[in-house]
Parts: C-alpha cells; sequence; structure tokens
C-alpha cells in the first residue's frame, strides 16, 4: 500500500495537480466566491485522472503483485492527502486574513464556517467524482460534471446563506464562532464518513470490474 502511494505522488499525479494548490490563495481575495479555490484544487487532481487514463495507469497498477482493493484504497489516499494539504494551505491563510478591506465584504469572508464548506466540496468531490470513476475506472466526463454541478450548488448556497435572517454571524470574523464551528464540525464528518463510504463501495466495484 505504501509503496502504491508513492507511486501515485512521485510518478502518478500529474505536476498541474501541485500546481492547482496555487489556488488556496484565493482565499485572500476579497470580494470573490473564495470558495472556488477549493473546486480548482479537485479540477487539479481530475487532470492526474486524465493523464493516467490516458497512460493507461489503472491497468498497469492492477497488474502489479498486489490487491485490487489496495490500488482503489491508494488513489483514495492519494486525492485525500491533496485535498487536506490544500486545506491547511485555505487554513493558515484565513488566520491572516485580517486586514479592514475584508471588513465589509458581501461575499462568504474567511472563517471556521468557510473551512467546513471546503470539507463538504472536497467530500462530493470524494463521493461523486471518485465514486464514479471507479464504476467503470475509465469514464471520467460525466463523474466530473455531476459533481461541478453539485459543488457549484453547494458554493451558492455557501455564499447565500449568511444573507438569510438570523444566519449574519456565519459571515463574521469576530462573533458567531458557534455556529461557524457547526458547519466546521460537519464539513469534517461529511468528509470522513462520505470518503470511507465511497472508497469501501469503489472498492466493491473494481474487483467485478473486467480491465
Amino acid at each position: 500500500m505504501n509503496k502504491l502511494l508513492k507511486k501515485e505522488l512521485r510518478l502518478t499525479a500529474a505536476p498541474i495537480t501541485y500546481f492547482f494548490l496555487a489556488f488556496a490563495v484565493m482565499t485572500l481575495i476579497p470580494g470573490y466566491p473564495i470558495l472556488v479555490g477549493g473546486f480548482f484544487i479537485t479540477l487539479g487532481i481530475f487532470y492526474t485522472f486524465q493523464m493516467a487514463r490516458e497512460s493507461n495507469d489503472i491497468l498497469y497498477t492492477a497488474l502489479l503483485p498486489c490487491k485490487k482493493q489496495d490500488v482503489v484504497r491508494a488513489k483514495y489516499t492519494f486525492c485525500v492527502l491533496i485535498e487536506l494539504l490544500g486545506w491547511l494551505l485555505c487554513a493558515v491563510l484565513t488566520a491572516l486574513r485580517e486586514a479592514a478591506v475584508y471588513t465589509q465584504n458581501a461575499m462568504m469572508n474567511a472563517n471556521f464556517a468557510y473551512l467546513g464548506w471546503l470539507l463538504i466540496l472536497f467530500a462530493l468531490f470524494n463521493s461523486v467524482f471518485l465514486g464514479g470513476f471507479f464504476r467503470t475506472a475509465y469514464g471520467l466526463g460525466k463523474p466530473f460534471i455531476l459533481y461541478s454541478i453539485a459543488g457549484f450548488v453547494v458554493i451558492c448556497l455557501a455564499e447565500a446563506l449568511h444573507h438569510f435572517p438570523g444566519m449574519a454571524a456565519m459571515n463574521s470574523q469576530t462573533e458567531g464562532f458557534g455556529m461557524q464551528l457547526i458547519v466546521l464540525a460537519a464539513g469534517v464528518l461529511l468528509f470522513v464518513g462520505m470518503t470511507a463510504l465511497s472508497c469501501q463501495k469503489a472498492q466493491k466495484n473494481f474487483e467485478h470490474i473486467d480491465l
């Protein structure tokens, strides 16, 4: 498993996947839907899967002396590592975002709730895209389109929520932390739960795919 993960990180991963982690800097853009930065991080992972498909990486990996379940687990672990690295970068930038230019912001502020929404977005990617990909171990377009639709629905919801009556604290950087921490906790639970369930289902599906 560890060797498969090293292969994913050093050989299979498209260089652009690591470059797209730089989109975490969108956290610092005032008056911008900053959750889109999280979407670009997942887009970077999509490019790795696209390159891997064109190079028959799945077939090559399955022919190695390893379990088919480990092939899926290594792919999921690679994605989770990229997502968590992107999330950590966003968290650091969130802590640095204290300038006056962010005080009056009609768009989402970088706070605990923002970090929770990021995890929800990543959970959707792992469930919808990764789960969809491992139904065939080849098809990329449909799962990514479905994820994109679901992802932008989440982004729009997150951007609109703090405009609803009684929800203004969701966008605060100085108060309302209780409400924000609930979103963050929900994001953690959904990220862990949806990723684990998706991985288990993908392993079962991959076992029955004739490569």
